[in-house]
């Protein structure tokens, strides 16, 4: 085999085991906001095999944890919590029990403790510090930070599975599940990625489709999956709705376009 004929094999071969990145580009929304429509570098077999991604940046948005069980009116869809509350975007705040207001994991929102009990998922988001000496936004690594220097240094928090560590590896082992999801990212400049996808993946391929893509990951935490997922933006006359469907042994199509109600969410403000 030549040398030319070599150098092509490898590139085959490097294309289909790392699957391509398309370009695209971010649609400013506003000053420090910006949105996105992503091609997968890996496509699902349903779907559109597209990521929506909002980058925000803490120093203009102010993030809040509304959760129904502190008695905040009526069960509300991403979209109602948007106009009730004033937010610019929403997404779901985490896993719910069976009782549809107590989150999987630990959440605390100032004086209203949601669920005070730490489990064994490994990373929390946290915001609305206490000292301006902290990021206004992060998501703790369980394994690479201390919690207990940081559990009383935000008003703000959530636990959930951990998917991209503070080391940008993927935590999760590859599966035969595979569902629509949104997680929560942060970025290497301290910004808050909220990142959607309708089409199902497991989570093993979501951290390597993320890790390809230019969004200068951090570390990444899942939030939710299957018909719940929720991501919905409405800002400056932009609005961007979008729910998912698919979720192994639970769902397996792609046809919901509900809305669901939601529990807890995250949600952001202009400052």
């Amino acid at each position: 085999m030549n040398a030319k004929l070599f150098c092509c094999y490898l590139l085959i071969i490097l294309f289909l085991h790392t699957g391509f990145a398309q370009p695209f580009q971010w649609q400013k929304i506003d000053t420090g906001l910006h949105y996105a429509t992503i091609p997968s570098p890996i496509p699902s077999s349903i779907g559109d095999s597209k990521i929506s991604v909002l980058r925000i940046n803490p120093e203009h948005y102010h993030f809040t944890l509304a959760s129904q069980k502190e008695g905040q009116g009526d069960y509300k869809t991403a979209k109602e919590w948007s106009a009730k509350q004033g937010f610019s975007a929403v997404i779901n705040a985490g896993m719910f029990q069976n009782d549809n207001l107590t989150n999987v994991g630990y959440m605390k929102d100032s004086g209203f403790v949601n669920n005070g009990t730490l489990n064994h998922n490994n990373t929390i988001a946290a915001f609305n510090r206490k000292d301006t000496s902290l990021p206004r936004f992060q998501i703790i690594d369980l394994k690479c930070q201390n919690w207990d220097n940081l559990k009383d240094e935000y008003y703000s928090y959530t636990q959930s599975i951990r998917m991209i560590n503070c080391n940008q590896q993927n935590m999760w082992r590859q599966q035969n599940q595979k569902f629509s999801m949104v997680v929560l990212g942060a970025d290497k400049q301290g910004n808050a990625l909220f990142i959607f996808s309708r089409s199902p993946y497991s989570g093993h391929d979501m951290n390597d489709i993320l890790l390809q893509l230019p969004l200068n990951i951090h570390n990444v935490m899942y939030l939710e999956g299957g018909p719940e997922t929720t991501f919905y933006l409405n800002h400056k006359g932009t609005e961007v709705s979008r729910v998912g469907s698919y979720e192994t042994d639970y769902r397996e199509d792609n046809r919901n376009d509900r809305l669901r109600v939601l529990p807890n969410v995250i949600g952001i403000r202009e400052r």
